[in-house]
């Protein structure tokens, strides 16, 4: 079995963020359910990006951030996600690859234009998601490199690419030709609202193909019907080999096997939840690719999520690999980050 060129391979949705700061009254007029992501369609995307306030626009998507952030870190990261062949699509592959990552995947030819997400953050700092899938939905098995994939310690999937059947069984040929050349397979459920529309999809995916699940307590709750986190802690014990659950402020429970893990937050200004829990999984699994401990991997994603949250956007903004060394003591940079 060959060694492995990369440390992590992203799957999900390509999409360019739209950021624009909103008051609650905006979304209480238009029946949006704060702190949610829902999916749209291109007439109600259109129309919402015109009532929205000034903001940013940059290459996005849940997997994709992860992936920006974790080659902030250090690691070696690909992504596979489909774009059109339009300017959009132009403006992600050039960001995703200016961050640093590997992104292979051809262009969708002559159909829906490259997604996008519009997000309205509150003064809560909570951000309400309204996505138009666009080409992402033509992401399918197809898409699929064996050799992309085989060359991953670990595969990447978000939970937000589920929605469509192609994507589903994407998912599922990913995580067989993963484990197949001897990679672990880590599934993040993305949305409490998304695990409800297909739970016993996630529950067979997980059940079956996942090594490492990433969740927050929402959405752990959702999966698998209960109000206890506690709980909920221990069917995913019974089903994956790890477990990275975060709490927001009560930071994150780290679960494998045997052996359980609090982690705390990393204490900053809450400007932007935003991207808070792909955050978490690159530091997550920038440190565990290194073969850290776990607890050293939870801190990596606390820090790296603080760093994300203290500021408007998904991506970092100051030096996160600063914050990171900032907690480790007297212990050398080296020995760090490597």
């Amino acid at each position: 079995m060959s060694e492995p060129t990369l440390d992590i391979l992203g799957i999900g949705n390509a999409i360019v963020d739209v950021l624009a700061r909103a008051e609650d009254g905006f979304l209480e007029d238009r029946n949006l359910a704060k702190g949610a992501m829902r999916l749209v369609g291109p007439e109600e995307a259109e129309a919402l990006y015109a009532a929205m306030g000034p903001g940013t626009e940059s290459s996005g998507g849940s997997a994709g951030n992860t992936c920006a952030v974790a080659a902030a870190l250090g690691a070696r990261v690909g992504f596979l996600g489909k774009v059109a062949d339009d300017q959009l699509g132009r403006v992600f592959a050039h960001d995703i690859r200016a961050a640093g990552v590997h992104f292979p995947t051809r262009p969708l030819e002559g159909g829906a234009p490259t997604a996008r997400c519009l997000i309205l953050v509150t003064p809560d700092a909570q951000r309400t998601m309204n996505t138009f899938l666009g080409a992402c939905v033509d992401f399918s098995a197809a898409d699929v490199d064996e050799a992309e994939v085989a060359r991953a310690k670990v595969l990447y999937m978000e939970g937000y690419l589920f929605d469509p059947p192609a994507a589903q069984a994407a998912f599922m040929e990913a995580s067989r030709i993963a484990h197949r050349h001897g990679r672990q397979v880590a599934l993040s459920l993305s949305d409490a609202f998304c695990v409800q529309r297909h739970r016993q999809a996630f529950r067979k995916l997980v059940r079956e193909e996942v090594d490492i699940l990433f969740a927050n307590e929402s959405e752990i709750l959702a999966l698998y019907e209960t109000e206890d986190f506690e709980a909920a802690a221990e069917l995913a014990r019974g089903e994956v080999a790890l477990a990275a659950l975060t709490r927001s402020a009560a930071g994150s429970t780290i679960i494998a096997g045997e052996a359980r893990h609090e982690v705390a937050a990393v204490p900053t200004k809450v400007v932007d939840t935003t991207g808070a829990g792909d955050a978490y999984a690159a530091g997550f699994l920038a440190a565990y690719t290194r073969s850290l401990a776990l607890p050293e991997c939870g801190r990596w994603g606390s820090a790296a999520a603080a760093e994300v949250i203290s500021h408007f956007g998904a991506r970092p903004q100051g030096d996160v690999k600063a914050l990171i060394v900032a907690g480790t003591g007297n212990r050398p940079v080296s020995a760090v980050l490597g």
